[in-house]
């Protein structure tokens, strides 16, 4: 039976307690930071390249699926810029709004390029034309054959599933349903939503792969009309739309989390860039155990 296009493919049990990379060693803390941080560079290298959201959400969903579970693959084996830059060029491709190998190449070249893991991605959109960073002909034919090389492991991995089912349209919908397009602050409502949504990509919690796009969009709706002021539908409206009170309050409560989340994975690298390669993970990894032989 063909899987419903209205739903997502979520993530069993089994995966959600053990990845590869905690198989291969690494520690449940690195893989949540590297993970959180090819979630960002994909958000990044999708609005330099300049794709609809919509594209750079099913990307980041695809590299996040890609790390899950115990047949999926590795930190240790992998990597986590390769899985974003393949991720990203695979699901671009599939749409219609394509970006040639080389523009990819160039603009994950670019965000390499930068000192820090955190950068601020807006204003890096309007200071400069990344599709156009320079690359030598040697290093573009060498990260072209990366590029093409990692998107057949993404399809085995994957099952050849690349199907994702995002709550973005659903959001405007319910809120047309819940009539509040006739408030004052209605409009303000609906982009505090979206942008609890695009939050929502980033969380550790991987909440795109654990619940189905009606209760990302109840969510993100009710957590946003706490935040603007607007009045919804005093009865319990959320059941209208698949969502139950227990699954309305985690969502929230996870939606809420991000930004406490990323704060803290500043704080605690600063200076630092968060490994994106197999080789920096390795280094980090005997930093980590050098520091423990010293307690």
């Amino acid at each position: 039976m063909q899987p419903s296009h209205l739903a997502t493919p979520l993530a069993t049990i089994e995966q959600l307690e053990t990845s590869g990379s905690q198989l291969d060693g690494i520690p449940a803390d690195l893989e949540d930071s590297v993970r959180f941080a090819g979630a960002r560079l994909t958000q990044a290298a999708g609005i330099l390249l300049r794709l609809p959201q919509e594209i750079v959400a099913q990307a980041i969903v695809v590299f996040t699926r890609f790390f899950l579970g115990p047949e999926g693959g590795s930190l240790a084996e992998y990597d986590t810029k390769n899985i974003s830059a393949s991720s990203l060029y695979i699901i671009a491709k599939m749409s219609a709004w394509p970006k040639s190998p080389r523009n990819v190449i160039n603009v994950y070249t670019y965000l390499d390029s930068l000192s820090s893991t955190f950068i601020d991605i807006e204003e890096l959109e309007r200071k400069h034309d990344a599709e156009e960073y320079y690359v030598s002909e040697g290093t573009f034919q060498s990260q072209k054959a990366q590029l093409f090389a990692i998107e057949p492991h993404i399809l085995r991995v994957l099952g050849f599933q690349l199907h994702v089912s995002l709550p973005y349209t659903l959001c405007i919908t319910y809120l047309q349903a819940l009539d509040v397009f006739n408030q004052p602050r209605a409009s303000e409502l609906a982009k505090r939503a979206i942008a609890r949504l695009n939050d929502a990509l980033l969380s550790p919690q991987l909440l795109y792969l654990t619940h189905q796009s009606p209760c990302l969009a109840t969510a993100a709706i009710y957590l946003a009309a706490k935040e603007v002021g607007v009045k919804l539908p005093d009865v319990e409206w959320w059941e209208v739309f698949d969502t139950d009170r227990e699954e309305l309050g985690f969502l929230v409560v996870g939606m809420l989390s991000v930004a406490n989340f990323a704060l803290e994975e500043k704080g605690k690298w600063g200076k630092r860039k968060v490994p994106m390669t197999v080789e920096e993970l390795e280094v980090e990894l005997e930093s980590r155990r050098a520091s423990n032989s010293e307690e």
